[in-house]
């Protein structure tokens, strides 16, 4: 399936009928707290298999997707998912590797969070998402205030990084 910008691959508190493979695209996954704060925690990219929490058994969906450019998605329904599991227990591997993709991309994301300056960190952001975005700016994917909370500074800081000063 395909989904454009701005459209929902899936929300908060679903039940988790479906887990998705994503085959292009970028994805900001954000997390609506009791308190009325809405954070961005997650960015997925194509190759990975979601949500994460699920891929061994089920669970409710943590946060919201939204597409953060065109992307094509494989909707997996979750009991034909958990019944290949069961039957093929080789594919646990399969599992554990892409969990292990994903780590190393939240080690990643950390150390980019413990670079020094506020403009190196939205130096590595920057070129992170060059690598997925073909070609659109990544101002045009996500706010001010979303890149901020992926780098750990204030928008207002964003915005004066991108103004160059």
């Amino acid at each position: 399936m395909f989904l454009n910008k701005g459209e929902i691959l899936f929300r908060q508190g679903d039940s988790g009928e479906f887990l998705y493979h994503i085959k292009s695209g970028l994805f900001k996954v954000t997390r609506l707290h009791k308190n009325g704060n809405s954070v961005l925690f997650n960015v997925l990219y194509p190759g990975e298999t979601v949500p994460h929490h699920s891929l061994i058994t089920p669970k409710d969906i943590h946060g919201t997707a939204t597409a953060l450019m065109r992307s094509e998605v494989e909707k997996i329904p979750a009991e034909e998912w958990y019944r290949e599991l069961s039957e093929h227990p080789e594919k646990a591997l399969e599992i554990a590797l892409l969990l292990q993709e994903k780590v190393r991309f939240m080690q990643q994301r950390i150390d980019h969070l413990t670079v020094g300056t506020p403009a190196e960190r939205l130096a590595l952001l920057t070129d992170w998402l060059n690598s997925y975005a073909h070609g659109i700016h990544f101002t045009e994917l996500l706010t001010q205030e979303e890149i901020g909370q992926l780098i750990g500074v204030r928008r207002e800081t964003i915005n004066r990084l991108l103004r160059g000063h």
